[in-house]
């Protein structure tokens, strides 16, 4: 399954709603001062229906992606049935956040991790602007399949 950039599919709901951090000197997290940007990508798969999203989390002062970044924002239970399995720590990387295993990772990425952890756990608001975004990207995903099968 690949992951694609939310942008890509909706350019000026992203540029609006494109999560971005801004740490100063005192900040309580072991990263450089600066922006972080969490750009979303979700599975461009038709027919999945994994409720998950990456994060590729790009700091304004490499320029670069820092970190990637899985999650999910549904319950435990619903990982295992959708996967199938009932290996607890497949069923935690699958829900998150956790720092995606087959991503390169900067040194910065763990404590990047632990802002994300922070940010999801402190802002249901954001977390359902997550759920929105990932609906309307399946739907394009779906409607584009659709669309080449009836063409």
């Amino acid at each position: 399954m690949a992951y694609v950039s939310f942008h890509e599919f909706f350019p000026e709901i992203a540029e609006r709603e494109t999560r971005i951090v801004t740490l100063f000197g005192a900040s309580p997290y072991r990263l450089p001062p600066g922006q972080y940007a969490l750009f979303e990508m979700y599975c461009d798969e038709p027919g999945c229906d994994c409720r998950r999203v990456f994060f590729s989390v790009v700091s304004s002062c490499s320029g670069s992606t820092e970190a990637i970044v899985a999650y999910g924002w549904e319950p435990a239970g619903f990982y295992a049935s959708w996967a199938n399995e009932d290996d607890p720590e497949l069923i935690r990387q699958l829900k998150g956040p956790v720092l995606n295993l087959a991503s390169p990772q900067s040194v910065h990425a763990p404590e990047i991790l632990r802002l994300i952890r922070e940010i999801l756990a402190e802002d249901p608001a954001y977390v359902e602007r997550l759920r929105t975004h990932y609906d309307l990207f399946r739907r394009r995903i779906e409607d584009r399949l659709e669309q080449e099968t009836q063409g």
